[in-house]
């Protein structure tokens, strides 16, 4: 059994994609501090990187190329400064030399020691090889498969990479029924149960501490997003559009930082039909930040970091001026647990499973973690988390030009929005009428992203990529 933590679900990364953006970065960084702690780094003489199936169709409109280079120099994706990136990179192509590691330089260049390979590994549709030679002539070679919300396995072994499997939850949790009857066994709600694992990996201070570090960054990935205008990079010349909305909508209020934004927007007289232009507004702006390689969380990924962010501003600002760091805490843990719920059973890769594996997990998690805030039951957040998932079944990834910007930005504001509507329908729902467990939804989920064909799996080969031509947008 997989003990998968909240800060496994809600990581904070670099856009614009988690399992082609952050997976590689994260399989390429390891690779050379495994080097490194072999002592091998000063004895590499070249460097060559494999991208296989979805990672080489649709890599470069999600930057895989860039972010393995990054990767290779040895940096972290949650800490490095992202306004270096460009430069970084542009030195990089220019100098045709990469700092290894961060401290041995080898010569490469991104045209010849980057292949694009259109073939599939059989073992996952996200495959990545690194190879260095070295200077006594021996080749050393890994592969990794990028399996989603920045999570990164090898065959041989497939767990994370910090051994997931090694962690001893006091309530090992695989199923939605697993979870509910600890609740009732424990006479608490899903948060709790939740905590109480969470307390078995750290002490309560630096849970705490990193559930502020999670909300800070969404929290803050909105605010850049609302405030920053113009085209997205990529060619699509997509226009950001938070901007204007937010504009019209926040009006003359005063603040200067993301917490005394929260409090403008809650003075701000918020119409009925201003709402949903509001949850809108917050989903649209996280992956606008996400799409121009800005810094947000996997909520389980990049390209569905939008929608627990705007549900959880949603409560803030809409259902509860009162809301407090308590409120925040408890949404974050459950929607992280509701989201490991789905990578356990089925999958959070969009390109083993389709969009709905992205913003319909990120709808479903949203929507339980409100329905708990709002005072559902244990049974009603599961309702409320198969509510959201049940009319995601099916849903493509088909990213026009290989980028996470058309329909990927949209679909945030839409899968934050049915996050709403399911709770709302789940909070009027006596649990003993409901039809559908949330397990049996994600057993449905599994067997439909199965059955889904892999032009619809995000390789820009089916959908929306083929019907709209680039030069259209």
């Amino acid at each position: 059994m997989e003990n998968i933590s909240v800060f496994d679900m809600l990581s904070i990364g670099v856009g614009p994609s988690s399992s082609h953006t952050l997976g590689p970065w994260r399989a390429a960084s390891g690779w050379v501090q495994k080097l490194q702690k072999q002592g091998l780094i000063a004895q590499v003489k070249s460097v060559h990187i494999d991208l296989y199936g979805s990672l080489s169709l649709t890599g470069k409109g999600h930057a895989t190329d860039i972010a393995t280079v990054l990767g290779l120099m040895g940096t972290d994706p949650v800490s490095y400064p992202i306004e270096q990136i460009e430069g970084a990179i542009a030195s990089t192509k220019t100098q045709k030399q990469l700092l290894l590691c961060g401290t041995t330089p080898i010569p490469f260049d991104f045209t010849g020691d980057i292949i694009f390979n259109k073939n599939f590994l059989p073992f996952h549709p996200n495959g990545i090889t690194l190879r260095a030679q070295m200077e006594n002539g021996q080749t050393i070679t890994d592969t990794y498969y990028s399996i989603g919300g920045g999570f990164v396995v090898q065959e041989e072994a497939p767990e994370k990479m910090n051994a997931l499997d090694t962690r001893s939850f006091p309530y090992p949790i695989e199923t939605a029924e697993q979870l509910l009857t600890y609740c009732k066994e424990q006479d608490c709600t899903i948060s709790e149960v939740v905590w109480k694992n969470e307390l078995s990996l750290a002490d309560a201070q630096s849970i705490n501490s990193q559930l502020k570090d999670i909300w800070t960054v969404m929290l803050e990935s909105m605010y850049t997003g609302c405030h920053t205008e113009g085209i997205l990079p990529g060619g699509l010349n997509v226009q950001r559009r938070a901007f204007e909305t937010h504009k019209k909508l926040i009006g003359a209020s005063p603040y200067t930082n993301p917490f005394e934004w929260i409090d403008s927007i809650r003075d701000t007289e918020v119409k009925f039909r201003q709402i949903l232009k509001w949850v809108s507004c917050f989903a649209l702006a996280v992956n606008e930040v996400n799409a121009s390689l800005g810094r947000v969380v996997t909520a389980p990924t990049n390209g569905s970091a939008g929608v627990i962010p705007a549900v959880l501003m949603y409560y803030l600002v809409i259902e509860n001026h009162d809301g407090n760091w308590d409120d925040i805490n408890k949404f974050l843990l459950v929607a992280g647990e509701i989201g490991s719920l789905f990578k356990k059973g089925a999958t959070i890769s969009a390109a083993m499973g389709g969009c709905q594996a992205e913003i319909g997990v990120s709808s479903a998690m949203a929507a339980a973690a409100l329905t708990e805030l709002m005072g559902g039951s244990p049974e009603q957040v599961m309702i409320a988390a198969e509510i959201a998932m049940e009319h995601h079944l099916g849903l493509t990834c088909d990213p026009i030009g290989g980028l996470v910007q058309i329909p990927c930005i949209e679909r945030n504001a839409m899968g934050a929005i049915k996050a709403i509507n399911a709770c709302e329908l789940a909070l009027d729902r006596d649990p003993a009428n409901a039809k559908i467990p949330l397990d049996k939804v994600i057993a449905t989920m599994w067997d439909t992203a199965k059955d889904m064909t892999s032009k619809y799996k995000e390789t820009s080969e089916g959908g929306l990529a083929v019907q709209v031509n680039v030069s259209d947008c």
